[in-house]
């Protein structure tokens, strides 16, 4: 292997693996079947069942790599097992290793006080909490994060925050209780990178309307639980000012980047398992005479397939090395291709396996239209491709500047 995996990662994996096999596949159906009933506004009971066993078995919080509460992984370590836990969408949050909570911890970690530290980090760490992330708004394009119109204004020792934000993951969950909240303190600054803040905003502040749960591509809870939160005159203690005012774009950066590479690292997990279903459904089918596994087009498209997932993989693991070895700043471009390709090829990975499953593959007994609703919505969340895209361009410009 170009990068190998050390002895202590090798056990997680086979800890892990042997988990999903005992617990995560046979729990799946009844997962989509409580988040289909009970809906983005409830807890689901067989991820609460779950959560004690993964962490009696040490399977948690493997996803933090400079703090003494985790498994202490570099991004290199973690790739491997987080793609293991890609692989269903029960699993994540069994392991406490979901989004938005897993940035949000790694935010409070590097930036938080002690206070807060003690207030959120930990009840998050434990898996008592759950929190949310409000960047995206419905009335500008949010991906020139500097359009954003949401305001945090200075009033004595607090802050007072107005603003409308959407796909806001995780707001409908009852045990949301902390939100990082983005917005301009600074809105004439002719630097517009520095007109952006971050504060802590706890969910119970009056003020807070959480108006709407959002279904992505009709799903309600799965594949996250997108919402529509209005904050209007939200008072908040100046000391829930993350890092300072103006520096929102440096949290932003901090935090965006693991977020994005975790992603890419749980869709190849997804990819892996759909290649496997294809796989098992066109040898169980026959068509005009003969297995379907036999028809040419189907053995273009898996070896298209298993293409894609070894390229996407090698391409993921190199930005996590890169981010290890200089640092996620230096690290920008590589972060950006991985998450330009990897949401790209499990979309079409997942298309083939649509196209092999019939008329069924467009129903939810598969899996799969709950597979390209995350892949598809991973090619806009963190920021759409067209922006990482331009941005892999200037920096590749760059390198001509004075040619």
């Amino acid at each position: 292997m170009l990068y190998p995996m050390s002895p202590k990662v090798v056990e997680l994996k086979r800890k892990l693996e042997s988990f999903m096999d005992r617990h995560i596949y046979p729990n799946e159906e009844r997962f989509y079947r409580e988040a289909e009933e009970l809906g983005p506004w409830k807890v689901y009971p067989v991820v609460e069942e779950l959560k004690p066993l993964a962490r009696a078995e040490g399977l948690w919080n493997l996803f933090l790599p400079e703090s003494g509460h985790g498994a202490g992984l570099t991004n290199l370590e973690y790739a491997p097992l987080c793609e293991v836990m890609g692989r269903s969408h029960l699993a994540p949050e069994v392991f406490n290793c979901s989004a938005p909570d897993t940035g949000n911890m790694e935010v409070l970690e590097r930036y938080g006080s002690e206070k807060d530290k003690e207030r959120w980090l930990q009840p998050l760490l434990a898996g008592e909490i759950r929190s949310c992330f409000a960047m995206t708004e419905p009335a500008v394009a949010s991906s020139d994060a500097t359009n954003i119109e949401s305001s945090i204004v200075r009033d004595g020792d607090h802050y007072v925050i107005n603003g409308r934000k959407w796909y806001t993951t995780n707001a409908t969950d009852p045990r949301c209780k902390i939100c990082i909240f983005m917005g301009k303190t600074d809105p004439d600054n002719p630097d517009r990178h520095r007109q952006q803040s971050m504060i802590l905003v706890p969910m119970d502040t009056p003020g807070i309307e959480v108006k709407r749960p959002l279904p992505v591509f009709g799903f309600y809870g799965v594949p996250d639980r997108a919402s529509e939160v209005i904050f209007t005159n939200v008072r908040v203690p100046r000391e829930n000012m993350l890092l300072g005012e103006g520096r929102g774009f440096e949290i932003a950066q901090g935090r965006l980047g693991p977020g994005r590479i975790h992603h890419c690292m749980r869709l190849i997990g997804l990819a892996e398992r759909t290649l496997e279903k294809m796989c098992r459904r066109v040898r169980s089918r026959v068509a005009f005479g003969k297995p379907v596994s036999e028809q040419t087009v189907t053995q273009e498209r898996i070896a298209e397939s298993r293409i894609m997932i070894e390229q996407a993989r090698l391409l993921t693991l190199n930005a996590a090395y890169a981010m290890d070895t200089v640092g996620n700043k230096v690290a920008k471009a590589e972060i950006a291709m991985i998450k330009v390709a990897v949401p790209n090829m499990a979309c079409q990975v997942i298309d083939w396996a649509i196209q092999a499953h019939g008329g069924g593959g467009t129903s939810n007994d598969f899996g799969l239209t709950q597979a390209y609703a995350t892949a598809r919505l991973l090619r806009l969340a963190d920021g759409p491709d067209e922006v990482h895209r331009n941005q892999i361009a200037r920096f590749e410009l760059k390198k001509y500047s004075n040619a």
